[in-house]
């Protein structure tokens, strides 16, 4: 095999359904790794093992990376060293001979009832990039959709019938997410000066599809004009919906197919429940609780 990192983003584009935003981050770590091991004498991904592998992780904490993106790119090498051992273009994974970094464990933030309030009950500006802005807050906040999910949606996407909102998403795999009332009625105050009829849902002044970064940007400005005095994303919105959910006696399986999520322990990650909640949760279940 030629070029075997090649083949492997061509695996994850055509039979795997990879986002443009994975394939560029596994191109990015993969063409890394082959210009490391070219400095090494090395001829293709293919040929390293686990002590070349090890090299290269070391190169990248001289280079002060964090142990987050170290990991990352770790996973990246693994992957690809995996599918080439399917493929029978190497014996074995040289990678999982490799220990990755040991990360701190960070609970994702969420934001508190109050400051989701505050930020979705904000003055809207009747303006079509307010009256956008505000939709976009209400469909992040009532389905947990990816920002990437957001920006991909078409009009055609939202279904007023069921109340619900078709999303494509990782893995090419389609889902049905119940969007609510508050959400959908911004939406339609949106395309109310938008217009209706195909294409993307959320567009920018010159009638492009919304971009993620634009989104981020959204996001930053609204919570900051709420009085939220630290880091909200689209992702943030993401964990609050899932952590607020929960609290509210949601099940946790129910919770995953929602998110989207594959694992049921990534979704848990997701989640942030109150120590009076778990003691709510504990005297209604147990039957020796009182």
């Amino acid at each position: 095999m030629k070029d075997s990192a090649a083949e492997f983003l061509r695996y994850l584009d055509l039979q795997r359904g990879a986002s443009g935003h994975t394939l560029r981050g596994y191109a990015t770590d993969l063409a890394e790794f082959r210009n490391f091991l070219s400095h090494e004498g090395l001829g293709d991904l293919a040929d390293a093992d686990a002590r070349a592998i090890r090299a290269w992780l070391a190169w990248l904490h001289d280079r002060k990376l964090a142990k987050s993106s170290i990991a990352r790119k770790l996973a990246t090498v693994r992957s690809c060293f995996r599918y080439l051992a399917r493929l029978g273009v190497v014996e074995f994974n040289p990678a999982r001979q490799v220990r990755s970094p040991r990360l701190p464990t960070r609970l994702p933030s969420f934001l508190p009832k109050d400051e989701s309030k505050g930020l979705l009950d904000a003055e809207v500006e009747r303006s079509e990039a307010g009256l956008r802005d505000h939709a976009l807050l209400e469909l992040l906040y009532a389905t947990g959709l990816r920002v990437a999910e957001c920006c991909g949606l078409d009009l055609d996407d939202v279904e007023r019938r069921r109340g619900a909102v078709r999303v494509m998403g990782k893995g090419g795999k389609e889902r049905v997410v119940p969007a609510g009332d508050a959400a959908l009625g911004a939406i339609d105050a949106w395309l109310s000066v938008r217009g209706e009829g195909r294409g993307a849902l959320f567009t920018n002044s010159r009638g492009k599809r919304l971009g993620t970064r634009s989104v981020h940007r959204i996001v930053k400005r609204r919570a900051r004009a709420a009085g939220i005095d630290r880091r909200v994303t689209p992702h943030t919105l993401r964990h609050t919906f899932a952590t607020h959910m929960l609290g509210e006696g949601a099940d946790l399986r129910l919770i995953q197919e929602l998110l989207g999520h594959s694992r049921l322990t990534t979704t848990q990650r997701y989640t942030h429940v109150s120590p009076e909640q778990l003691m709510k949760v504990y005297d209604s279940a147990h039957p020796r609780a009182n």
